[in-house]
């Protein structure tokens, strides 16, 4: 079963080490069966509990997967962001909007930002010792998240959103313990946190944000911390109403132990208000990105939240990368203050496009979510025949199974790259492929799937 390799460790975490080392070095192949948990138990001497605790752990850190017919075996791609795989490649003349990039044409100019940060450098050179958030961009961060009331609290900077996200996970968290992320939601967190050793626990998601229902049994199961994204949510355009959170926060406050992550990565691009989670736990943290109002590549992420979590980020940050660049900083400072780009122009031409596609779909008969931001989407039955479908009809879409974990099948449609004429000819198409069983095949808001 395995070869010439022997399984070794006397507690969970070091039989997990065991085989999650036997992976990395090719001693274990993909798809090469681990010993039933009875008989590795005997085999070492433990208890059976102790067996079935490791190759929990495994299978939370995405190196093993489970059937229970066929055991417990190597994934047949034992990776870190297994998500990326799931993409299918855009033939010459398909129109990508799969990819989810933002609109070009809405992306401001960056040199003249840089040549202002590279003068201002020239001027005062960031050195060893300097404070790690430009004073003008933590000023500049914190009036816009008072702006949106966002609860006091310090400045941090990280490369992204993810970063962020990971940072403060860590800050809190130890492998094994529970988090509960939106499922459907971004296939980046729901890589990263099986790849830190964490373990996801879905919780639906509708128009309105994460279900109040979903959230309550996640946290009294023990989960440990919450990820929310509060607008434009990746791939459902799903943003927290009002009233919903105010019933998440009334159940967070009797959950003050939880870990709350606000993912507010639109900002810059969506004119719904914020209502965010943060405050009402003991720790919690709000993060903001520039990727997608000013571009991928300003590899740039505020977040505040409170003191101590902060302070741990802050900490192991300047152990490890030490700080965002100040080159980038300076430039994002210029573009803030030259007001390179128009939040609500922005807003509205992504807005304009995605009512416009849900209004189509839902006049052919097709039910479709986005209520903010870059992207629509669309539960389907069979996501693989509607990926196929439409890349035959010269649409690429990207396929449901990166954003799910336990949710019904979907796909999205990211609208960026949308003219206003693209409109019509993209929903007959879709229409065409799902083929509605009629008019009342469409519905309104509800949890997706």
């Amino acid at each position: 079963m395995l070869g010439d390799y022997r399984i070794t460790g006397r507690g969970a975490s070091d039989i997990a080490a065991s085989v999650e080392s036997a992976v990395g070095t090719g001693a274990l192949r993909p798809g090469e069966a681990l010993p039933p948990l009875r008989e590795l138990a005997q085999e070492l001497d433990v208890n059976p509990n102790t067996v079935a605790a490791a190759y929990r752990l495994l299978r939370d850190r995405g190196v093993i997967e489970t059937a229970r017919r066929r055991g417990s075996r190597v994934r047949s791609r034992p990776a870190t962001a297994p998500r990326d795989e799931i993409r299918i490649d855009v033939p010459a003349g398909v129109r990508d909007i799969a990819s989810g990039n933002p609109d070009l044409a809405l992306l401001p100019p960056l040199d003249g930002a840089l040549a202002a940060a590279a003068a201002r450098h020239a001027e005062a050179p960031a050195l060893y010792g300097a404070v790690p958030v430009d004073p003008e961009l933590a000023a500049a961060a914190r009036a816009a998240f008072d702006a949106d009331g966002v609860p006091g609290g310090p400045i941090g900077i990280t490369s992204g959103s993810l970063d962020a996200i990971e940072r403060v996970l860590a800050a809190h968290l130890r492998p094994g313990d529970a988090v509960a992320v939106e499922d459907p939601g971004w296939g980046s967190t729901l890589d990263l946190v099986p790849a830190m050793g964490l373990r996801a626990v879905p919780v639906g998601v509708d128009d309105e944000g994460p279900l109040t229902e979903d959230v309550a049994r996640a946290v009294r199961a023990g989960a440990r911390a919450l990820v929310v994204t509060d607008r434009g949510q990746n791939p459902t355009g799903a943003a927290v109403s009002a009233a919903r959170a105010r019933e998440l926060r009334a159940l967070l406050a009797d959950h003050r132990q939880v870990l709350v992550i606000d993912d507010d990565h639109v900002h810059g691009l969506v004119d719904l208000p914020l209502h965010c989670l943060s405050g009402v736990t003991d720790h919690w943290a709000l993060v903001r990105s520039t990727a997608k109002a000013y571009g991928p590549d300003l590899r740039l992420a505020l977040y505040t939240g409170d003191a101590v979590t902060v302070d741990r980020v802050r900490g192991r940050h300047r152990l490890g990368a030490g700080w965002v660049s100040h080159l980038l900083q300076r430039a994002v400072v210029h573009l803030w203050e030259s007001g390179a780009v128009d939040p609500a122009r922005t807003a509205r031409s992504y807005g304009e496009r995605r009512d416009g596609l849900v209004r189509a779909l839902a006049e052919r008969g097709i039910t479709a979510h986005g209520r903010s931001g870059m992207n629509v989407w669309v539960p389907v039955s069979d996501e693989t025949g509607a990926v196929a479908g439409l890349l035959q009809r010269g649409w690429a879409v990207a396929p449901g199974a990166r954003f799910r974990l336990a949710s019904p099948p979907g796909i999205r449609l990211t609208v960026s790259a949308l003219a206003p004429a693209d409109v019509v000819p993209l929903a007959d198409a879709v229409a065409a492929v799902l083929r509605p069983a009629g008019p009342g095949a469409a519905s309104g808001a509800g949890r997706y799937g």
